[in-house]
């Protein structure tokens, strides 16, 4: 994918991460081009959460960079207005009512007083908002995560598996509020193992196993609708193995 850097909402250059001697991710290159929704594939073990975590900050890349907007995150200016991030183990107080967390998460991302609101008749939980987090079900506690996500009016989301726990009506409520977020103009880079899913949301795919095995559009992928983004991706993952 060759692209102007001001396409990009987020670029991933050359990363890898080494804990010892074991090697999570080796010169990783992709690009998430802005407006877009993008799906981050690969088995466990791929190196999917080091790469979501080293482009939110929570790890150093050994080598290489990851760009948020043209910046590394740590020197973004009030992160929290660039780039939403909903991932395993950004956990919640489960004494405290959904409404509450939300507004710490308003306060310090220096949203205006009425976005805890607005985002919680976003995301469906404005007849929730009094209701203790640790009441809540794991599907409540995803649409709890994004709404926190969305607390400072991000242009780009990072999701790591937002669907765990969604019903059926939950997942197609997912799936349409990402695309009109897309249309709106947002971007999204999706980490997730339900592949039917995705095939229905993403439009482009990156595919990693320590590097990167595809990136680029659905429809180059699944060429012609006669494969699966399923099945390709198993043909992509297997023949790295080989």
């Amino acid at each position: 994918m060759n692209r102007k850097a001001n396409e990009n909402a987020i670029e991933v250059r050359g990363l890898t991460k080494r804990f010892g001697q074991r090697t999570a991710v080796e010169e990783l290159s992709f690009a998430v081009p802005r407006g877009s929704i993008v799906g981050l594939l690969g088995p466990n073990g791929a190196g999917k959460s080091t790469t979501l975590r080293a482009l939110v900050g929570l790890l150093e890349p050994t080598s290489g960079e990851c760009l948020i907007h043209g910046s590394p995150f740590s020197a973004l200016d009030n992160p929290a207005t660039h780039v939403g991030v909903h991932m395993d183990g950004f956990g919640f107080e489960g004494g405290i009512t959904a409404r509450r967390h939300l507004e710490i998460c308003r306060l310090a991302a220096g949203a205006a007083r009425g976005r805890t609101e607005e985002v919680l008749e976003e995301v469906g939980l404005a007849a929730d908002a009094r209701r203790r987090v640790k009441t809540f079900s794991t599907g409540m506690a995803q649409r709890l995560g994004l709404a926190a996500a969305l607390i400072g009016s991000p242009r780009t989301l990072i999701l790591d598996e937002p669907a765990n726990g969604l019903d059926p009506d939950g997942i197609r409520w997912l799936r349409r509020f990402l695309r009109s977020y897309a249309e709106r103009g947002g971007t999204v880079l999706i980490a997730s193992h339900q592949l039917p899913e995705l095939e229905q949301v993403v439009d482009e795919v990156v595919v990693i196993k320590q590097r990167a095995l595809f990136a680029g559009r659905l429809e180059d992928l699944v060429t012609g609708g006669a494969d699966s983004l399923e099945s390709r991706y198993f043909d992509l993952v297997e023949g790295a193995s080989a």
